[in-house]
């Protein structure tokens, strides 16, 4: 499958989910138009000037009416929302974890008044940005996420678990437990114990390697909301693609690399 063959096919699958949000008469982008060149952005990883000269240089006939750079992105800040379209249902048992994104070297830390990022541990080293925490389900799909600056405690997501309080049990490490008031349904595991915690780790290699989602650039916070929105919209779409097909041992093996920009 050639990109283009990728893209019009992520448009239109992305198009049956949202056929019911009505266009704005102003508006030149369709929902699903936004949310498709969204989630390409999420996907490609790079800065807001490479991928859109890549996108005007190769894709341009796909998107007539495209506007100019900072407007696209100015829209995917504002419909970032409409991702929630594209999180999983839960499922008896989830799992959740953290993960660090830098946002600026920690030598520069300081430097502006208009940093976003904060300084924290990630994988035992310091870096100054935010933390990205998300729930996942039996599959390794997305149900629920949220984001904090890089120098929160794991604790600080107690209501993103709380959300799922009635429908799921929460699997955790101790970073989440705290000395009292942890959630109902959260269960934190022993190191070395309840093997199905590796999704996360399959997952976030995926992030790290297919979207270059260690490091990002950004300088505003609500556009880095987007891109961690777009993201996790997705991986929900390309981890799923052909569905899920178990191994005779039951296991399955979840990719996205095959579609890597």
């Amino acid at each position: 499958m050639t990109t283009e063959d990728f893209i019009i096919a992520l448009f239109c699958r992305i198009h049956d989910v949202m056929k019911d949000i009505p266009k704005h008469s102003r508006a030149n982008l369709y929902p699903s138009e936004i949310v498709t060149l969204g989630v390409l952005f999420a996907l490609k990883g790079v800065g807001y000037r490479a991928f859109y000269r890549w996108l005007v240089r190769d894709f341009k006939h796909l998107f007539p009416k495209l506007p100019e750079r900072t407007r696209l992105f100015r829209l995917f800040a504002a419909h970032q929302d409409w991702t929630n379209h594209f999180l999983a249902e839960s499922s008896l048992l989830s799992v959740i974890d953290s993960y660090g994104i830098e946002l600026i070297h920690p030598i520069r830390e300081g430097r502006s008044e208009q940093q976003i990022g904060r300084k924290g541990l990630s994988n035992k080293r310091w870096i100054v940005g935010g933390k990205l925490c998300f729930l996942l389900n039996h599959l390794g799909q997305v149900i629920g996420w949220e984001c904090a600056t890089a120098n929160v405690h794991d604790t600080t997501f107690h209501p993103l678990i709380r959300r799922f309080e009635d429908r799921t049990v929460v699997f955790s490490d101790f970073g989440f437990h705290a000395k009292e008031g942890d959630p109902a349904n959260l269960k934190v595991c022993e190191p070395f114990r309840h093997n199905e915690r590796m999704i996360v780790e399959t997952v976030l290699s995926m992030l790290t390697t297919v979207c270059h989602y260690k490091k990002v650039m950004h300088r505003v916070w609500n556009y880095f909301q987007a891109r961690l929105a777009f993201t996790m919209a997705v991986f929900n779409l390309l981890v799923g693609w052909d569905g899920f097909h178990p191994d005779p041992d039951g296991f399955v093996h979840l990719s996205i690399a095959s579609f890597s920009l």
